[in-house]
């Protein structure tokens, strides 16, 4: 596609799927620690704040200081830590892997904003699609790292996952060379009155954003250690976490092309409905090989409305766009970590059917909220 000639734009997508390769091997890893469906929980959603409630800062910096050392310093960061995980035994371990949870969070605005700016130019103002393409990048890596670290920690145990951040080295000195101009990121004029006309429309999609973001990670957060329990493997628990978000990234791609060409609201509404139908199969039958089926299908209607969301806070939110990104993102990722504790509970007491029935719930309540996501604006 004519957008990954553009050098920035495949240069923060590559950092995109560095990235969330190191953040999806984090579910396999620790179910292969032994750890509880509780401490799972606790500990992604620890991890899931510590890179989700700084990004508006981050945002902010980089909206003063431009993208380079944000956008690179957050792929290098992630390598330095993540290597201390692996190195360090017990919890001196868990917190270095927690710390490296800041790259991912310094990364994340500014390549959304990255790659919404080239879509701008590149595609003729189809902003959607880039930022769709972009967030694709990541997902594609939450598909490959779950089954890379399956299959790794299979043959070659914890040190084999070393491989990780030496690929990650050249991704984040190539970033550092194609962000050297460090142009600042422009700046949303949206008015008090404007902003004040929208505050019905940000809460709705600030609500749409929670459940979306809670359903996807009861998903790919428990879905490892459910299958184990059904007594698979570290190569098809890893597989089938992989299955999920590599549904989620073509999903939103396709979300992103059509919410180009059709209203954003009706193309978010209709993927959250139809995203309850294999979730709640998937609920009902055990293990199955249907489920090879069925988890990345739900990935792709769950993830069908990412790139849309953030798109819609870039318009409406004022100031930087990244720091518009910075706070929606941060939104999703924490408010999906804080419903993780309490479904992370209830998986350990009712079973994981029972957190897929309450995932159903949560995305049909989303789909008629979305339908609402008129915004007040010229670009509705």
């Amino acid at each position: 596609m004519q957008i990954f000639l553009n050098s920035i734009f495949s240069s923060v997508a590559l950092g995109h799927l560095m990235v969330d390769i190191f953040n999806s091997s984090r579910p396999v890893l620790l179910t292969y620690l032994n750890l509880s469906e509780t401490e799972i929980a606790v500990f992604s959603s620890i991890y899931i704040w510590a890179s989700a409630l700084t990004q508006p800062l981050f945002g902010y910096i980089s909206d003063r200081t431009g993208p380079r050392w944000m956008a690179a310093g957050g792929v290098l960061w992630m390598t330095i830590f993540y290597s201390a995980a692996l190195l360090l035994p017990g919890k001196a371990g868990l917190i270095c892997l927690i710390v490296a949870a800041l790259g991912s969070s310094a990364f994340h605005p500014v390549g959304a904003v990255q790659a919404t700016l080239c879509g701008q130019t590149s595609l003729k103002g189809k902003e959607t699609t880039a930022a769709s393409l972009f967030f694709m990048s990541g997902q594609l890596g939450h598909f490959i790292g779950p089954i890379f670290t399956g299959l790794i920690l299979a043959a070659y145990q914890i040190p084999g996952l070393l491989i990780l951040p030496i690929i990650s080295i050249p991704v984040g000195f190539s970033l550092l060379h194609r962000l050297r101009e460090n142009h600042p990121h422009p700046v949303n004029t949206n008015t008090k009155n404007q902003m004040q006309a929208g505050l019905s429309f940000i809460l709705i999609l600030m609500l749409v954003a929670a459940l979306q973001s809670w359903a996807q990670a009861n998903m790919v957060n428990l879905i490892p250690k459910y299958i184990k329990d059904l007594g698979q493997s570290a190569t098809v628990y890893g597989s089938m976490a992989g299955l999920f978000m590599g549904g989620s990234a073509l999903g939103n791609v396709i979300g992103g092309h059509y919410g180009d060409r059709y209203p954003k609201r009706v193309v978010a509404s209709s993927a959250l409905f139809l995203s309850a139908i294999p979730i709640y199969i998937a609920s009902q039958i055990g293990w199955s090989n249907w489920l090879y089926l069925l988890i990345p299908l739900a990935g792709a209607l769950t993830g069908a409305v990412n790139s849309i969301m953030i798109v819609l806070a870039q318009r409406i939110i004022p100031g930087g766009m990244a720091l518009a990104s910075g706070l929606i993102l941060g939104f999703i990722f924490s408010s999906g970590a804080l419903g993780l504790i309490y479904t992370g509970r209830l998986a350990e007491v009712h079973g994981f059917p029972y957190v897929l029935i309450l995932t159903t719930g949560m995305v049909l309540l989303a789909a008629p909220l979305a339908l609402a996501l008129k915004v007040p604006t010229a670009q509705a």
